[in-house]
């Protein structure tokens, strides 16, 4: 029976020759795969054997403890991310949450005396949902806010080092997601504190730190970014259970009374988050480990003290030292007392001889100014070193100034510039961009070392910061100045305070530049010298010191810059040495310093009291232009062109042209180019320019205000028959035109004649003589925007009928005056032939290049008599017919012996026919802020521009001695003083 049914298998298996079986049992649970033999069942249990297990679920250990202040839930956590650094704490509040981390080296340097700590700290774009606008798409080098926040942490946190650790130390900050509400320095700060609480190195913490801003006389605790730009007070206050550690202040003249309640107040605040850290540590944080510790034995130091103490003190005692005299006579005496080391082999005694030496400097000096309140230089404690102060250095700059105060010297320069040349800020919080910046600069000369400069500097950026944030408080508002301004801090000499002496430059070079700043900002450093009483680890006994030089800050307790106005302080910086110092001693040094300030504001005020006049000296121009947004398209394109062209700086935002320019004339000519190019809001009775695009029998089309056509007819070329239309104007012609309106298709009517002054009669010209009220070649006063430009208006003109016409503005003199010489050597090559009247002469200004035009005139005939002979002249105007005038008068020679008569204008005296050169009697008609306007005896007026800081005392009908030096673009004469 078995042998039929293997029979048929077979015979079925011939006949479905394509039937293959699976190579691999089937995924049956509890199920044998029916054709698989039993080799193939055994290798099968065999691989599901080998199989790798599922892996188990981890679980990460985290302790978080959560505190209250200002109303804001703030919590500490640690445990859940980057646990192999030997401490790691993510603090949060809302939305904003920093990770700090530290970890320390193993071992030091044998010959190390200072204690290396290192803070990084990091505002990576990812934070706010942004990647860098960078080209390889990734942070760069730290910005000077990084840098900042990072002194933020390393201020508080370095007193608190035990003394003789001298192992690198790194504290690395990281802001992991920010909502933009939270400044997250101050929440960096604590983190780094719970950060060290949790490790095992040794440090003396916790600390705590709040921000204090302050809103119509309230004080608020950890604003948000929104609140600090209403507030007019920035209050960063870190500080231990009992004792004050550092403090960065931003103010609005703040009183020293409110500053010193803000103070209090923080203080009570920022100890609340002390005992959360505390709490953290006793349930995650590590033992502290026995670190090496650097300190010289007692014996060492007693010899190194015996064998200096003595020659120190005769250096100290006497005040005739200058800083670099004392320093070598310091150097010297430590060099002696290393050769006596070396001669003993004391090896111990020298690895620490320069920390030991620098130990008996500072309690020498310490012990001098306590017990007998002397200071090195000789000062009293609260006298201020002597002032130099300068402005306008450099008047080629916008503004400059020289400041010293004893050795430290500091010069400070201005730059203006337009909106578009504010600094861009790449900060997760706080403002896009920066229109005030202050740049410090500390070159190693000022203190007569040799060294490399380098990239960003903490300390540099540091310093001017505080000094940017001082000057701050007295700027203009945007509105009222929107310039972008930049202030150069060079620091040529240093001994003590240079950030405070930037400020005081600063505030000079910023009233020399023209800055409506409201008043002087000055700053001033405060020193403290201490005796701590060794049972208690109190203060027992202590010194204030006004204007600290650089020995003291470096021998002293602390560096407290307060700047400020009279009315109130503007900025702080406290920086400590000792592992904190009593609230009320830092706020019995704001009395001290409030007095030295003034001291040094009213010898500023002596200087300089007010802000120069914007426009004198080389200060650039700014105009501000608003269009729409289509009409900016053509400026985007042809921006770069315009600013080659002129040499004026143009950038555009949000529908506004901003263009600033060194000169007057350069802001005008790009003025022109940029409405020629964009276009203006077409007002009928304006004057335009635009160049003629198509002549047509019967007028002219003329493209002007951004690209628009307008129409030119024939009877609007002139005051006189036009026959035809190319003989006035040609294509590609400049033309100043005036909009008449429109016409029923719609065309926009322009006209060259309404421009022109009306044309006389001859027969009336001859019978009236010179008109006094009709000015040729140059604007009436009373149109002119400002002396010195380009936009003056022609005088008004009159019909036959005698009505008065008011020309339209901006528009062409109808008569060019020209120089003596132009004039002769035109006479010299015409000749004394007469040429034939033309019957339809076009406007002057707008002449075709084939039109010839004839201005005959006197020439000076070299005789030794002293006047010249009268003669007729004969002046050809284009408005109107042949003019003859009989020139009856004598014109005298430019000598000295007929001084005399220079004082008196010639009589029937024609402007029209002034040359360079001639001396004229002038009347004061107006007294401006950068010159005279001078009317002559006919009527006509000229101006006489202000040098620089050149002003002297006019009075209005003032006669004046002046000679013709040039005329404008305008034709308006501009005359100088003859002596």
């Amino acid at each position: 029976m078995s042998m039929a049914v293997a029979s048929t298998l077979r015979s079925v298996a011939r006949r479905r020759p394509r039937l293959r079986l699976p190579a691999a049992p089937l995924a049956v649970p509890g199920a044998r795969a029916a054709f698989l033999s039993g080799a193939a069942e055994e290798a099968a249990a065999d691989a599901a054997a080998a199989a790798p297990p599922a892996p188990g679920r981890k679980v990460l250990e985290s302790f978080r403890e959560e505190f209250e202040i200002g109303g804001r839930s703030i919590a500490f956590e640690t445990g859940k991310i980057a646990r192999f650094a030997n401490g790691s704490v993510v603090i949060s509040m809302e939305d904003t949450h920093v990770l700090s981390t530290v970890a320390a080296a193993k071992s030091s340097e044998p010959v190390r005396d200072f204690l290396p700590l290192t803070v990084d700290y990091q505002e990576k774009q990812y934070a706010q949902g942004i990647i860098p606008t960078t080209y390889m798409r990734r942070e760069g080098a730290p910005k000077e806010r990084e840098l900042l926040c990072g002194r933020i942490i390393d201020r508080p946190i370095r007193p608190l080092f035990p003394r003789g650790f001298y192992h690198e130390v790194q504290i690395t900050v990281n802001v992991l997601s920010s909502d933009g509400k939270q400044d997250p320095d101050v929440m960096a700060a604590n983190a780094s504190s719970a950060a060290l609480m949790l490790s095992d190195i040794p440090w003396n913490g916790p600390i705590g730190v709040i921000r204090v801003g302050r809103i119509d006389g309230n004080f608020i605790l950890n604003p948000t970014v929104d609140e600090l730009g209403l507030s007019d007070l920035n209050l960063v206050y870190a500080c231990s259970r009992d004792k004050t550690l550092m403090i960065d202040v931003q103010a609005r003249e703040i009183t020293e009374r409110d500053l010193q309640a803000g103070m209090k107040l923080a203080h009570s605040e920022a100890i609340k988050c002390i005992d959360p850290q505390i709490r953290l540590a006793k349930r995650a944080g590590k033992e502290k480990k026995e670190y090496k510790i650097s300190l010289i034995s007692d014996t060492s130091y007693e010899k190194i003290r015996t064998l200096s103490e003595a020659p120190i003190q005769e250096v100290f005692t006497d005040s005739s030292y200058g800083k670099f005299e004392r320093g070598e006579a310091l150097e010297k005496i430590t060099q002696s007392v290393k050769a006596k080391l070396e001669e003993e082999n004391d090896e111990d005694s020298l690895k620490f001889l320069s920390k030991a030496v620098d130990t008996v400097r500072k309690q020498v000096i310490r012990k001098r100014i306590i017990e007998e309140g002397l200071r090195v230089d000789g000062r009293q404690l609260d006298e201020v070193r002597p002032l130099y102060c300068e402005s306008n250095t450099y008047p080629v700059l916008h503004g400059s100034a020289l400041f010293s105060r004893g050795d430290t010297q500091v010069l400070c320069t201005v730059t203006l510039g337009a909106p578009g040349d504010a600094q861009r800020l790449d900060s997760i919080v706080g403002p896009p961009t920066k229109r005030f910046m202050l740049h410090y600069s500390f070159p190693p000369f000022s203190i007569n070392e040799v060294a490399k400069r380098g990239g960003l500097n903490r300390r540099e950026v540091g310093h001017g910061t505080l000094a940017e944030k001082a000057l701050l408080a007295v700027l203009p508002p945007e509105n009222d100045f929107p310039y972008t301004v930049r202030v150069n801090s060079e620091v040529m000499a240093s001994d003590g305070s240079t950030s405070m002496a930037s400020v005081c430059g600063g505030s000079m070079a910023l009233m020399d530049a023209g800055i409506p700043v409201r008043e002087h900002v000055a700053g001033v450093s405060v020193g403290l010298v201490s005796q701590v009483d060794p049972t208690t680890g109190d203060i027992s006994n202590y010194r204030i010191l006004t204007d600290i030089l650089g020995l003291e800050d470096h021998l002293g307790d602390m560096d407290f810059k307060i700047a400020g106005t009279r009315k109130g302080i503007t900025a702080i910086q406290l920086d400590i040495k000792p592992a904190g110092i009593p609230l009320d001693i830092i706020c019995e040094s704001l009395e001290p310093a409030r007095k030295a300030r003034n001291q040094i504001l009213d010898r500023m005020d002596q200087e300089i009291s007010t802000a120069r006049a914007i426009n004198d000296g080389s200060a650039p121009r700014l105009a501000t232009l608003s269009f729409s947004s289509d009409a900016l398209r053509k400026l985007l394109f042809h921006r770069k062109k315009i600013e080659q062209e002129t040499g004026a700086r143009v950038s555009v935002s949000d529908g506004t042209v901003t263009i600033v320019a060194k000169t007057q004339p350069i802001m005008d000519k790009a003025i022109e180019k940029v409405e020629f190019l964009v276009g203006r809001e077409i007002e009928v009775g304006r004057t335009y320019k635009g160049i003629v695009s198509s002549i047509k029998e019967y007028g002219a089309f003329v493209e002007f205000n951004g690209g628009q056509q307008g129409l030119l007819h024939i009877s609007e070329l002139s005051h006189e028959p036009v026959a035809k239309i190319s003989d006035v104007v040609t294509v590609g012609q400049v033309l100043s035109l005036m909009c008449i309106g429109q016409d029923v298709r719609g065309n926009i009517k322009l006209s060259l004649k309404a421009t022109l002054p009306q044309p006389r009669k001859k027969k009336d010209l001859e019978s009236k003589g010179p008109l006094p009220s009709q000015e040729v070649g140059f604007a009436a006063v009373e149109n002119m925007p400002s002396l010195g430009t380009a936009d003056a208006e022609p005088s008004s003109s009159k019909h036959e009928d005698g009505t008065t016409v008011e020309p339209p503005a901006f528009s062409t003199p109808s008569v060019i005056i020209r120089s003596a010489a132009d004039c002769d050597a035109q006479d010299a090559a015409t000749g004394p032939k007469k040429r034939a009247k033309v019957a339809k002469s076009s406007p002057r200004p707008y002449k075709a290049p084939h039109e010839r035009q004839e201005v005959r005139t006197a020439t000076a005939k070299k005789t030794p008599v002293a006047t010249k002979k009268t003669k007729k002249v004969k002046i050809e105007e284009p408005e109107s017919n042949s003019l003859e005038t009989s020139g009856s008068e004598e014109v005298p020679e430019h000598t000295a012996s007929n001084a005399e008569d220079l004082k008196q204008s010639p009589v029937n005296f024609r402007s029209g026919s002034m040359k360079l050169g001639d001396v004229v009697t002038a009347k004061v008609y107006q007294i401006r802020a950068f010159g005279l306007v001078l009317e002559l005896s006919d009527g006509a007026r000229g101006m006489h521009k202000f040098e620089v800081n050149g002003r002297k005392e006019f009075e209005v009908g003032q006669e004046l001695l002046v000679k013709c030096s040039s005329f404008n673009t305008k034709g308006i004469p501009v005359f100088s003083l003859v002596n």
